[in-house]
Formats: structure tokens, C-alpha cells, sequence
């Protein structure tokens, strides 16, 4: 596989910023009670990392290095708020379920992280690729969370209906649970659990000391 389709592909599980680096967890517990915010959160925020990644790549040998994490701030949050503007003038209803979670984006870890770590070092092209792959695992990860808080606390997905809810005659009682933030953080962490067990290179190894095998610290 080539290097510009790896840029594309390891963020989806091998490099996920979410399962593996554990960046944006704050916004994935926070808007995946439907997928349809989750899939809005998903999209917006690969658009704001491939556009600013692309940006600062192009005028990274401009910036003086004393200033450019303000440069990349100034970028990113521009737009953050040109994102945030289409959304309230296009999808009101869910920027208003989103609420401040949008304009937030502007703080979360992997957008910064992507433009220190890779624009700042490698060519546009690159550092497009490298945002789009990255936004796409962060939108896969809330995309899996979103849809399975929606149908265990609901009963359908996407406002349609897959389980016969018993308020509708049917057998599935709605789980409340899931419209709070901590069924996300357990989902999250099932997620977490699932990957490490199919990749287990991505388990991290045992600090010194910690091991069953290790002796206590008694009188010898």
C-alpha cells in the first residue's frame, strides 16, 4: 500500500486518534445520544482538520516558530466558525442539539495535534491526506458510538424505527441509560477493549514493577 493511501487508511483503526491516542473522547461522549449529531460532529470536524492541516502546510515555512501555535489556533478557529455559521444557516435543528460542542472543536487535541505533529513537517498533499484519514477515524469511532446509543435508547436509528418499541406494541423496552454521557464512556470503552483485542500491538506494554510474576517488597 502506498504511503498516500496509508495516510488515509491507519487512522481508520491501526492509528484511530480516538481508540489508540485517545484524543476528542470529550466530544464523543457528548454528542453520540443520535448518530445524526454524531455524523454532523464527525463531518465538521474532518473538514475543520483536512482544511486547517492543508492551510498550515502551505504556510508553514512563513510562520516564525515563536508564534505558531497562534497562527495554527487563529486557522483552526476560523474555521470552526465558518463550519459552525453553514450548520446553524443549513442544519438549525442539529446545531442546535450540538450546541457549543461545535464551536469547541476549536480545543480539541486532534486538530492541534495533526497540525504540530504532521503540517508543520510534511507538504500540502500530505497534510491533506493526513487530515481527512484522521477525521474520518475520529467520525467512524462517534458514528459506531452514536448508533448504538440511538437504537438501545430509542429503538431506531437515523429518527427511523428498527426495534418495535412496547410503547408501539412491541417487545423492546428503551434504555434511558444510553441518553447519558457515562453509556457513552462505557460504549467507548468496549470499543477500546474490542480493537486491542483484534490489533493486540496497540496494547500498551507493562511498566516496569507492575508484573504478576514481580516479587513484593517484604523482609527476604
Amino acid at each position: 500500500m502506498s504511503t498516500r493511501s496509508r495516510l488515509l487508511t491507519d487512522p481508520l483503526v491501526d492509528a484511530n486518534p480516538v481508540t489508540l491516542q485517545m484524543l476528542g473522547i470529550c466530544s464523543a461522549l457528548a454528542v453520540t445520544v443520535t448518530l445524526d449529531t454524531a455524523l454532523t460532529m464527525g463531518i465538521a470536524m474532518t473538514a475543520v482538520l483536512a482544511l486547517s492541516s492543508l492551510i498550515i502546510s502551505l504556510v508553514r515555512r512563513a510562520i516564525p516558530a515563536e508564534v505558531r501555535l497562534i497562527v495554527q489556533i487563529t486557522i483552526i478557529a476560523s474555521l470552526v466558525m465558518a463550519i459552525d455559521q453553514i450548520l446553524q444557516a443549513y442544519l438549525f435543528d442539529i446545531s442546535q442539539r450540538l450546541s457549543i460542542f461545535v464551536s469547541l472543536i476549536v480545543t480539541n487535541c486532534i486538530i492541534l495535534g495533526r497540525a504540530e505533529a504532521f503540517a508543520m513537517r510534511n507538504p500540502p498533499l500530505a497534510s491533506l491526506l493526513d487530515g481527512v484519514g484522521n477525521g474520518l477515524g475520529y467520525l467512524l469511532v462517534l458514528a459506531l458510538v452514536g448508533s448504538v446509543r440511538e437504537l438501545l435508547g430509542t429503538g431506531a436509528v437515523l429518527g427511523r424505527p428498527v426495534l418495535p418499541t412496547v410503547a408501539e406494541g412491541g417487545w423492546f423496552e428503551p434504555l434511558g441509560f444510553m441518553a447519558l454521557a457515562p453509556s457513552a464512556f462505557i460504549l467507548l470503552g468496549l470499543l477500546v477493549w474490542g480493537v486491542r483485542l483484534i490489533r493486540p500491538a496497540q496494547v500498551e506494554p507493562a511498566e516496569a514493577g507492575t508484573s504478576a510474576d514481580q516479587p513484593s517488597g517484604g523482609a527476604s
